[in-house]
């Protein structure tokens, strides 16, 4: 394994000098990045690291789960409890699974309970776009922060009223099907979608219920998943200066595991509306509110076990305005109220609520770009907490680019961390972290670089004890990390190369854990992506690779690195209709990114695609 992830690398490695040195006739990506500044600007302009992924794209890699599209790209470890719909828990830049703050249309969705996102429950089929924003953003956007911010964007509709289709079959009993309608006017827009994905499984977890590794059971047997999600989504223009706009999304979940529990019955709801003003060119006044549901019913067999129920509102006001040519300051209020209601759990304290006041000034001076923030949270549990940022980027001659910036983040732990009755610790303190980045990138036409290297350091960080079965904190964190990405078309062929490296350390001085690894964190990821269209075929390739990790904090036990390769291919019938073909982890690797829990073999995959064009 470790011989094929060192492969893939190099050969993620040989695709860079040809993004430096082609010229070829495709057009320059431009594409618009909302999440690093909370307004618009051009991707390429950002000075923090960041990715974006489009309808196109998520098209094009007939991914199965969000997690899929997410895997090996720049900074991210991605860890799966058991194949299709399985807990997953996402670590950007070597930071814990609950410091990436996860958004769908702006709302806040990482539960008030455990701190993570649900990501195995948010169906492709309703995702227009996915920007990925990698390295401290809690001056923007508060607490949950630390490694960055994931938003996620429901469909969108342009154009004339159109439906859409698309239905699925493959390996292991799966079945998907999904559609939905929608279209603009002069003044609105409008949309609806259902999406529906069942599999039969794999054996989750080969647990072993003497020593209770893994799940702490033997049930060699297939642990199922089936989601049925649905969206709605509009928007009106009042006049030259009001517009108005609201989404939904709900997913219901039925999902099969090993282990204490072994069933559960599973909701997550996201509801959003927005109101804009923009009375000119250099002033915009935006007014939003949300509220974010995960809930769950958890049973062994036929016996109820117990429930868990967490609710967050939101909601935001923010200012934008021209204070001159080239210079963007923006300011806002940020209000959130987490609570756990109808929870088995007992903790004892189900509510709180968080107000942010945050300033930001964008400037662009000639080649020069500057961007500085500063927030304050008022935490009702744990108090204020004051976070900053400060970016430079400049423009330099060959299409080079520079960018620096520094910034400190915080986390205040969550309602599990505190008050599980198992594992709860109501002393825990909040976590603080600083973090520097210095990137350097070059675009030109059809084909872009960029590397940048990163340290992060972390005070109190929070983590879970195997040894006292107790969540714990971790005095000093330590990572560093580079990530060197690359993209290109040449001859009609897309490649899209990615690489990472990550070093994550408990650097307390003292401990006997002093300098092992941070737990189910690999230092080394790799994603290559290949397409190629010949007429009416569409061929592509992508090999995904990892590294070793460490399953537990004390570095006892050892995941070995492993590499898989997906091919897809896809044929239009005619100019509206497709057949799509996909085989996912073509030469049947045996892995696991979790201990114990199994991840699935050689699969396939065939669907039939109706989009009007």
């Amino acid at each position: 394994m470790k011989l094929q992830t060192r492969i893939l690398s190099l050969a993620v490695l040989s695709t860079l000098p040809l993004m430096a040195a082609a010229q070829d006739e495709a057009t320059a990506l431009d594409q618009v990045l909302v999440t690093a500044t909370r307004t618009p600007i051009a991707l390429q302009n950002s000075i923090s690291p960041a990715q974006v992924i489009d309808r196109a794209e998520i098209e094009r890699s007939q991914a199965p789960s969000l997690q899929d599209l997410l895997r090996g790209r720049a900074g991210i470890n991605l860890n799966n409890s058991g194949g299709l719909g399985k807990q997953s828990s996402l670590f950007l830049r070597g930071t814990n699974s609950a410091h990436t703050l996860v958004l769908v249309d702006g709302v806040r969705i990482n539960t008030g309970d455990l701190g993570l996102a649900m990501l195995q429950d948010l169906p492709l089929a309703q995702i227009e776009r996915v920007e990925i924003v990698r390295g401290p953003q809690s001056s923007l956007y508060g607490a949950d922060a630390i490694g960055g911010v994931i938003q996620i964007f429901t469909r969108r509709n342009a154009g004339q009223f159109a439906p859409h289709l698309q239905l699925g079959a493959g390996s292991n009993g799966l079945r998907e099907a999904s559609g939905g309608f929608g279209g603009s006017g002069e003044r609105g827009w409008f949309g609806t979608d259902i999406a529906y994905q069942h599999t039969d499984g794999i054996n989750a977890c080969r647990g072993n219920p003497i020593t209770f590794a893994g799940c702490g059971a033997d049930e060699p047997d297939r642990d199922g998943y089936r989601n049925l999600s649905m969206s709605l989504r509009g928007g009106y223009a009042l006049g030259d200066a009001w517009h108005v706009e609201g989404t939904a999304l709900r997913a219901e979940g039925e999902n099969h595991y090993d282990g204490y529990y072994n069933y559960s019955e599973t909701l997550q709801q996201v509801l959003g509306g927005k109101v804009r003003y923009t009375p000119g060119a250099h002033f915009n006044l935006t007014v939003s509110a949300g509220r974010a549901d995960n809930e769950s019913q958890n049973y062994n067999g036929s016996t109820w076990l117990g429930a868990a129920q967490t609710h967050r509102d939101t909601a935001s006001v923010q200012a934008d305005i021209g204070v001159a040519e080239g210079q963007l300051l923006s300011a806002g209020v940020d209000w959130s109220q987490d609570n756990l209601d109808g929870s088995s759990a007992g903790y004892g304290v189900d509510s709180r609520d968080n107000t942010g006041v945050f300033v930001q000034y964008q400037g662009r001076f000639g080649a020069h770009h500057l961007q500085a923030n500063v927030r304050n949270d008022d935490n009702e549990q744990f108090g204020n907490h004051t976070t900053g940022s400060l970016g430079w980027g400049m423009e330099l001659d060959g299409g080079f680019r520079l960018n620096a910036s520094y910034g400190t983040a915080f986390k205040a732990p969550t309602f599990s961390d505190l008050y599980d009755p198992w594992s709860g610790v109501p002393t825990l303190d909040p976590e603080t972290s600083r973090s520097a980045n210095l990137g350097i990138a070059q675009q030109g036409d059809g084909w872009r670089w960029g590397l940048d290297v990163y340290e992060t350091r972390i005070d109190d960080l929070i983590t879970y004890d195997a040894t006292t079965f107790m969540m714990s904190q971790v005095e000093k964190a330590r990572i560093r990390g580079a990530e060197l990405t690359g993209a290109i078309t040449v001859a009609g062929v897309d490649i899209s190369a990615q690489l990472s490296h990550t070093d994550p350390r408990n650097r307390t001085d003292g401990s006997a854990q002093f300098d092992n690894w941070l737990a189910r964190r690999a230092q080394n990821t790799a994603r290559l992506d290949i397409d190629r269209r010949f007429g009416d075929f569409r061929a592509g390739i992508t090999a995904n690779g990892a590294g070793k990790r460490y399953d537990d904090a004390a570095n006892t036990v050892r995941l070995g690195g492993y590499g898989t390769v997906d091919l897809r291919l896809e044929y239009a019938i005619s100019r509206d209709w497709s057949v799509l073909g996909r085989v996912s982890n073509l030469f049947d690797r045996d892995y696991e990114t979790v201990a114990w829990y199994n991840q699935p073999g050689r699969e396939y995959r065939l669907s039939v695609r109706y989009q009007p064009n």
